[in-house]
């Protein structure tokens, strides 16, 4: 686990997934791409071939969109995609939706 900071950069350790952290929580995170944990883009460590996303994490991740937790304490934004599903520890991450207008009358 880590600790996510705005505008950090990860990286999927078994897909081609990146995203940019828009809002981060303030504890420790456990930020996952296909079941295993991202690695800052930074970061040299990989994964030489990809071992593909784990069974139930494979159901891709979307380029533009943002994806946020059940609290909406995290988001992120995928700027590359990839095969693996999104999550936080177990929990999957969900595409943000756009808040409704209000009615004009």
């Amino acid at each position: 686990m880590t600790v996510l900071k705005t505008g950090g950069r990860y990286r999927s350790q078994v897909c081609d997934t990146e995203v940019i952290v828009v809002r981060a929580p303030s504890a420790e995170s456990d930020l996952r791409c296909g079941g295993t944990a991202m690695v800052r883009l930074e970061d040299q460590a990989t994964v030489a071939a990809h071992s593909g996303p784990a069974d139930g994490w494979d159901g891709g991740s979307l380029l533009g969109k943002r994806y946020t937790d059940a609290d909406g304490t995290l988001e992120v934004l995928v700027t590359k995609p990839g095969r693996g599903s999104l999550g936080v520890g177990d929990a999957a991450l969900e595409v943000k939706r756009a808040k409704p207008l209000p009615a004009s009358d």
